[in-house]
């Protein structure tokens, strides 16, 4: 291994037409987060890895985009020619247990290629309609986290191009950091660029999107996997991938939120078992939606997915389980852990082949984040055009987690604002959400949210678990509490030497 890489020179090719019409920009002006106020330079669709490197080489700034499926502002252009992936597709299973894939191919399309071949990439986040691209540059997670971790353990080769069009191959274990903590890029000129690894210490806990990826010894991929656009521009990747697992998905209705997390707690050590080979019930992903979030769905979701609304006391458990072929054994099995957390409702299980119910289920769950947005924009449309989504993704370890539930209700309430909670509670990473009915609603639950945050770093968590910082104002403030103005300007320093004109995705992490 090595602390340097060598650079490729930016690629001789045209540089891909850039379309100005306002009627085509127009649908790339948000992302997800809906912030208002975006516009751009122009819009391209390079289709090969020659075409980013000559408009990179040309621009004065460059926003790379994907799906725009980003929650943190960070997919919204503040004036930057906006650099889609969506042409960058292309998908080939090669030698071993890989997949080579364009940055701009669907998560749905590539599990779909994988179905076929009996293969699965496992650390998909919840929207399977982000781009390969985007999960790389922001280090996607999701619900099954839990068993087989984030994105960045998953991608084996990155293809990048660097702010000044040149590129970069970078296979995972090739390149690592210096004892004393630098890499050093080398340029077909002669000229050397060396890059400082972030001094800060990042939390232990199993999901984190929050800024750049420090570690001593750390493998030069990390770097660009999670920087969120600001380093490079990510054109395709080589992922790891395992057989197809048989799945089971089981929804639970549990009486309380006490008894909601008795049962998780009992699943886990049933996963735990399992992967010491001491038991048949493999969990894979378990969510969580409150009450309080269950009473804000419509009755048509209920019967979308065949079941009755629950009490309003209630809370949803939604597990997906893996099953090496005796399905009787795993079911056997949850149901004596049920009975003994004293659950008194059957599930409904979707069984494995019954993608049919199992879609109905897991889109339940979808319904969830669907019908809180739709209040927010019914406030936004009907109070004030300045309301947005005010949210948290808090991780803290397991064992924190019904104090960290605590706190964010006592919080909440502190400040007087509405709110609804739900997230992968296996893995300690839950989304509260502040549901504003006023501008003035928006304020106080930003507030509530950086005490929140102050309160999860204080139990060892972060309080950026999977979705980036972006350009969120709130979120980049929770970045500074977690590292400190030194960790920012450390940041800094890694920017400075990769793109020292500031181009690619300026303010996106942090202000310059």
């Amino acid at each position: 291994m090595t602390h340097r890489v060598h650079v490729l020179p930016p690629a001789a090719f045209d540089r891909p037409h850039v379309e100005t019409r306002p009627d085509v920009i127009a649908s790339f002006l948000t992302d997800a987060a809906h912030v208002a106020g975006g516009y751009a330079a122009g819009v391209a669709f390079p289709d090969s890895a020659a075409g980013v490197s000559a408009l990179v080489a040309s621009a004065r700034h460059v926003l790379p985009i994907g799906a725009q499926s980003s929650l943190t502002g960070g997919a919204t252009p503040r004036g930057e020619l906006l650099l889609s992936t969506r042409n960058l597709t292309g998908v080939s299973v090669t030698a071993g247990a890989a997949v080579r894939v364009g940055a701009g191919v669907p998560l749905a399309d590539l599990q779909r290629e994988l179905t076929a071949r009996g293969l699965y990439y496992p650390p998909v986040p919840t929207f399977d309609g982000a781009f390969v691209g985007g999960t790389v540059a922001t280090n996607a997670a999701g619900a099954a986290t839990f068993k087989y971790g984030s994105t960045r353990a998953w991608v084996e080769e990155i293809a990048v191009v660097l702010s000044d069009g040149s590129r970069l191959e970078i296979h995972r274990g090739e390149t690592t950091a210096s004892p004393d903590g630098w890499f050093e890029l080398a340029y077909p000129s002669g000229r050397v660029v060396r890059i400082p690894v972030p001094s800060y210490r990042m939390p232990d806990v199993p999901k984190l999107s929050a800024g750049y990826y420090a570690r001593p010894g750390m493998d030069l991929i990390d770097l660009f996997i999670g920087s969120e656009g600001t380093l490079g521009v990510v054109t395709g990747a080589v992922l790891r991938v395992i057989p197809l697992p048989r799945r089971a998905v089981v929804l639970v209705t549990c009486d309380s939120e006490g008894q909601a997390f008795a049962v998780t707690a009992a699943l886990r050590r049933e996963a735990a078992r399992s992967r010491r080979g001491d038991g048949p019930l493999e969990v894979a992903a378990i969510e969580y939606v409150d009450s309080r979030t269950l009473t804000r769905l419509p009755d048509e979701a209920f019967r979308r997915a065949g079941l009755a609304r629950p009490p309003r006391s209630a809370a949803l458990l939604l597990a997906q389980l893996e099953t090496a072929g005796d399905d009787t054994a795993a079911l056997d099995r949850l149901g004596a852990t049920l009975d003994a957390c004293g659950v008194r409702t059957d599930p409904s299980v979707a069984l494995p082949g019954d993608e049919r119910q199992a879609t109905r289920l897991l889109e339940l769950r979808e319904e969830v984040p669907a019908a809180v947005n739709a209040e927010i924009a019914a406030a936004k449309a009907r109070v004030h055009p300045d309301i947005e989504k005010t949210a948290g993704d808090l991780v803290v370890p397991f064992e924190r987690l019904q104090e960290s539930v605590a706190l964010y209700r006592d919080t909440f309430e502190r400040y007087g604002v509405d709110y609804a909670l739900w997230g992968h509670v296996s893995d300690g990473n839950l989304h509260p959400n502040v549901v504003p009915h006023s501008l003035d609603d928006m304020h106080r639950g930003r507030r509530a949210l950086l005490d929140i945050a102050r309160g999860v770093m204080a139990m060892g968590g972060a309080p950026l678990a999977e979705h980036g910082v972006g350009r969120s104002a709130l979120k980049q403030l929770l970045l500074r509490e977690l590292y400190g103005e030194r960790g920012i300007e450390d940041m800094r320093a890694v920017k400075r030497a990769l793109d020292p004109a500031w181009k690619l995705a300026p303010g996106v992490i942090f202000p310059e």
